[in-house]
């Protein structure tokens, strides 16, 4: 799923950004750990005081967001097929 950058009409990576794949996964769990926190058992007898899910999730949410706006505001240019081509030929004397 190749996007096109508005600007330069040149193709980006897209979803399949590993960028868009670790935040979605961190995403998913942060999101979990963080309702655990606010709506579970906090178990704080077993941190030692902190709401450990809580905590954790908000990181793991923050981490997410930050991958997702690097995805976003930093895409990959994917070369055309002309570009590949003229990359993989040595140049001619």
């Amino acid at each position: 799923m190749n996007e096109t950058t508005p600007s330069t009409g040149r193709k980006t990576a897209g979803a399949f950004d590993v960028r868009v794949i670790i935040g979605a996964l961190l995403g998913i769990y942060g999101a979990i750990l963080l309702l655990m926190g606010l709506f579970g058992d906090p178990e704080t007898d077993k941190t030692g005081g902190p709401n450990a899910n809580l905590w954790a999730g908000l990181a793991l949410v923050v981490t997410s967001a930050i991958f997702l706006a690097w995805w976003r505001l930093r895409p990959i240019v994917v070369p055309d097929s002309d570009d590949h081509d003229q990359l993989a030929r040595p140049p001619e004397h």
